[in-house]
């Protein structure tokens, strides 16, 4: 069966409504595009899909297929059901914002994932009351024994996808980061469109 394929456009974000059971495949087309990627419940948006409350819940900082990524209200929202990159996915990295690039040195506005998430949901009519911490899909921050990040390249490649499948009705919300100065997005540093579609039951 083929599935019609939507466009995250680059430095974009787009959202969808997901019902429960339903699932989502996030491709990336081109290979080292870090997707921001966001869970809110359809019936309340003040629960959503929380990194800090995912990390205790795992034990780990990296989620993994077979997965329950849970909410702040500790209920699975999504089910991680299928990884085809080599699986270094974010959960410690706040979504990138206008503050941030003024912090690497842009002295006007930057597009940024906080502004697409906001701007993608205006575009389903509904509005969040704060900006959760995103699961950043193919971003990979390297963690060294003694706990230091750095910002290092994709290990993903043209084509590799993730599966996320709604474990309650849901609206997902998905940024191609737009982030230019630092090789999140590749060592070209240049952002590119990302893919998804609804697969269904």
């Amino acid at each position: 069966m083929t599935h019609a394929q939507h466009s995250i456009p680059a430095r974009r974000g787009t959202a969808t409504r997901l019902g429960a059971g339903e699932a989502i495949r996030i491709i990336n087309t081109h290979g080292a595009q870090v997707v921001d990627t966001w869970a809110f419940s359809a019936d309340d948006m003040g629960e959503f899909m929380s990194m800090e409350h995912i990390r205790p819940t795992l034990g780990r900082i990296f989620p993994t297929a077979g997965d329950a990524l849970v909410s702040n209200r500790r209920r699975p929202i999504l089910m991680f059901e299928e990884d085809t990159s080599p699986g270094r996915h974010d959960t410690l990295i706040a979504a990138c914002d206008d503050y941030r690039y003024g912090l690497l040195g842009c002295t006007e506005y930057h597009d940024n994932c906080t502004d697409n998430l906001h701007a993608a949901l205006r575009q389903l009519g509904l509005t969040s009351p704060e900006t959760p911490s995103p699961l950043n899909l193919w971003m990979n921050i390297p963690v060294d024994a003694d706990g230091r990040t750095s910002w290092g390249e994709p290990l993903s490649k043209p084509g590799d996808h993730v599966v996320l499948r709604a474990v309650m009705d849901c609206i997902v919300a998905m940024s191609a980061c737009p982030q230019d100065i630092l090789p999140i997005n590749g060592a070209a540093c240049v952002p590119t469109e990302a893919h998804f579609e609804i697969v269904g039951r």
